[in-house]
């Protein structure tokens, strides 16, 4: 990278030397927390022996405010149209009103992860940052991520927060709640618990979620079978098939904690055509606590997951990146709704 006309150093000069992205020196040198503290001293440093100092006017330029934050929504099958995720439609009321409380405007768009949305909102100005719900497959979404951290890109998501270093992520501690659903379970009398859901990295809450299960169980002095854990994405045919694949197997089992509501929906349909009574001859708890799981039959027992404060929290997340501050904590609790599934 040149020198600029004046001699003077530049931030792209930092960046060349310490091998980073100009966007990345800018979030250093204002203490943002996505960088992480090895490279933020580094730059630091090549900055004093360059005897760098900020360009107060350019940045006043640069940090000119929209007062709107983009929301974007990733597709995910569901059995209607509306290919977006029931439990993340239901966070939608939760972050409008943090938004507002803020005085802030909210973009909502639909994306679809092979489009090239990481890119759009870089230099449109149309947003000051990003809330991100829904992605699928997180080891096709993870170089998104860090494109957008590279891009200078402010932004929050839903998901695992113990992937995430830059601290741009708000979620539940999915370990905990699947602790908590396997020792309702073993309380209940259930000892032989299968797992419906992907448990690896591809799928990191659902496999955190299932390590709380284990967790469970092996507290208990129960032994964990992994010929009782099948992957299912969240849809209610990934739950149907599952269950149906679990039955099939011939292995035992008396509870199913399925990853999410709609694939312990499935599951119950799959367990009613086998002629499975629930919760007499197999529990079965799910995740989210969606609209639709106090409307099954039995109703079913699952863990909530704190919505408001969901809303509350990425927005918050997002705006303290802005500022260059703290932001909040980002593990929110859940609880477990007992209902008639689990013989509530």
């Amino acid at each position: 990278m040149p020198r600029s006309p004046s001699g003077r150093p530049t931030s792209f000069d930092i960046a060349y030397r310490a091998g980073v992205s100009q966007p990345t020196v800018s979030r250093a040198l204002r203490g943002d927390r996505s960088v992480s503290e090895a490279t933020r001293a580094k730059i630091e440093a090549i900055a004093r022996e360059l005897n760098y100092t900020v360009d107060k006017n350019a940045s006043s330029l640069r940090t000119q405010r929209a007062n709107t934050i983009a929301l974007l929504f990733f597709e995910d099958p569901t059995p209607d149209e509306s290919m977006i995720n029931p439990f993340f439609l239901a966070m939608l009321g939760s972050i409008t009103r943090a938004c507002a409380d803020r005085g802030l405007d909210l973009l909502i768009s639909f994306q679809n992860m092979s489009d090239d949305w990481h890119t759009q909102y870089q230099d449109s100005h149309r947003a000051d940052g990003l809330i991100l719900l829904g992605y699928g497959d997180y080891s096709l979404y993870e170089h998104r991520l860090e494109q957008l951290r590279e891009q200078g890109t402010f932004f929050a998501r839903w998901g695992s927060v113990s992937l995430d270093e830059g601290g741009s992520t708000v979620g539940s501690d999915n370990i905990g709640a699947g602790r908590m659903a396997g020792e309702h379970l073993i309380a209940r009398g259930r000892r032989q618990i299968a797992f419906l859901g992907h448990a690896d990295d591809h799928y990191p809450e659902f496999a955190h979620r299932y390590r709380g299960l284990c967790e469970a169980l092996r507290t208990a002095g129960e032994p964990v079978d992994a010929a009782l854990q099948f992957d299912a994405i969240t849809t209610e045919r990934a739950g149907y098939d599952a269950g149906r694949a679990l039955i099939a197997s011939g292995a035992p089992f008396d509870a199913v904690f399925a990853a999410s509501d709609l694939i312990a929906i499935g599951a119950l349909r799959a367990l009613a055509e086998a002629g499975k009574s629930v919760p007499g001859e197999v529990a079965v708890v799910g995740f989210d606590d969606i609209p639709a799981a106090s409307l099954t039959n039995p109703p079913l027992t699952t863990v909530m997951q704190d919505m408001r404060g969901a809303g509350e929290s990425l927005v918050e997340t997002l705006m303290a990146q802005i500022a260059g501050r703290g932001g909040p904590d980002h593990h929110l609790p859940t609880r477990l709704v007992v209902r008639g599934s689990t013989g509530g």
